[in-house]
């Protein structure tokens, strides 16, 4: 009996020890940081080695007429080169009047592309839709265009295309800080986004009605905090792979919901921020999710669905409708949820087999993207083309 119980209690421990080390990986990949270790014991004070005997001369022959395979060569891989659209690539960057309390001396950098094509009617009138992209962490804004590829969807299908990029001094990753209180709140790099965001909307031809938000992982998380503290500005949201809102508090804390989601935060979250803004306008949602996601797992896309039901106020009876969507050639099987109120489809929840914690329909010679589709970009747009905020 005593064997057995000291056989669990060495069970327990060394499944802590690999839970420590998970743990700690995941920490220091997403946030820079690790989880902090248990000290080490002290170790014995070594014995005096024995003298050390000279080797038989059937090793040493060994050793000389046994050959090793020769170590393949190292490749250096060549630099991809992405297909570049014919519109305008601008690079510039945003830093807020001396007199925001908290913001003075920082600047965000930001990437704008405006498409080459002829502008329609509507265009010459209203100016480019604007779709602001928000990488996700270990991710530069250069990076996140080329492997969403949604500056070549902006140059076919007419939109100008934003992407601010988080800065190394404020995360050693370029990790949004979602998880983090203040920020939940709206301070933080929200209010650079949205100061970049004004910038490019005062400077170019663009269309107030139709902003429009995305984000993968930490972009996601901080697109939605971005759209919650300010409704009046994004007419429609989409978040790939994205934890969800209003718990964390905390590098710790954000790891817990990556994989576990929210808890008892999930209804309360989002009744503070109706409590804060009574009048809080429709905020049409699209969420892109991988069943395999290990990273940020599928309840975060189940806890965002709930949260997307009750910031719409949608009512009991909503209408659902459910397709499944067959792999075809070069794509993952997966099923999209439409909730409609009217005629308005007001969230689209999508889960896609097989997808790890990838952009889908990405470019796969960057890191966080799935070769296979479907394409995320041209689901995210086709979602934001049918809605407009209302001025």
């Amino acid at each position: 009996m005593v064997k057995s119980a000291t056989q669990w209690l060495r069970g327990l421990v060394r499944v802590g020890k690999v839970q420590r080390r998970g743990a700690a990986k995941l920490a220091k990949t997403l946030f820079g940081a690790p989880v902090a270790k248990p000290k080490p014991r002290a170790k014995a004070k070594p014995k005096a080695a024995p003298k050390a005997r000279p080797a038989p001369k059937l090793a040493l022959k060994l050793k000389v007429t046994v050959s090793k395979p020769a170590a393949r060569p190292v490749v250096p891989r060549a630099a991809v080169v992405p297909e570049a659209p014919p519109g305008k690539w601008l690079a510039a960057h945003y830093s807020p009047a001396p007199e925001m309390l908290g913001l003075s001396g920082k600047r965000m950098s930001y990437w704008l592309y405006l498409p080459a094509r002829e502008p329609s009617a509507t265009v010459r009138r209203k100016g480019w839709p604007l779709v602001v992209m928000l990488h996700g962490c270990d991710q530069t804004a250069t990076q996140f265009a080329q492997g969403t590829r949604m500056n070549l969807l902006a140059e076919k299908k007419g939109f100008a295309v934003l992407y601010p990029q988080q800065s190394l001094r404020s995360h050693p990753h370029r990790c949004w800080k979602w998880y983090d209180k203040a920020t939940q709140a709206g301070g933080g790099d929200v209010r650079m986004i949205v100061g970049a965001i004004e910038q490019v909307l005062q400077k170019y031809a663009l269309d107030r009605g139709r902003v429009y938000l995305g984000g993968m992982s930490a972009g996601a998380g901080m697109a939605n905090i971005v759209a919650l503290r300010h409704p009046q500005l994004i007419a429609a949201l989409g978040l790939h792979s994205g934890p969800v809102f209003g718990a964390g508090h905390g590098m710790i804390g954000a790891l817990g919901v990556m994989q576990h989601g929210a808890g008892q935060r999930v209804d309360g979250a989002i009744d503070e921020v109706l409590a804060h803004s009574p009048a809080f306008p429709q905020l049409p949602t699209i969420l892109i999710q991988g069943r395999e996601d290990k990273v940020v797992r599928p309840i975060n896309q189940v806890q965002l669905t709930r949260q997307g039901v009750l910031l719409n106020r949608m009512p009991r009876g909503t209408a659902l409708s459910v397709a499944a969507k067959a792999a075809g050639r070069g794509g993952n099987a997966h099923q999209v949820h439409d909730y409609t109120v009217g005629k308005d489809v007001l969230l689209r929840v999508a889960l896609i087999e097989r997808l790890e914690h990838a952009w889908s329909g990405g470019d796969p010679a960057l890191a966080f993207n799935a070769k296979a589709g479907p394409d995320a970009s041209k689901m995210m747009f086709e979602f934001f083309a049918g809605h407009r905020r209302l001025e």
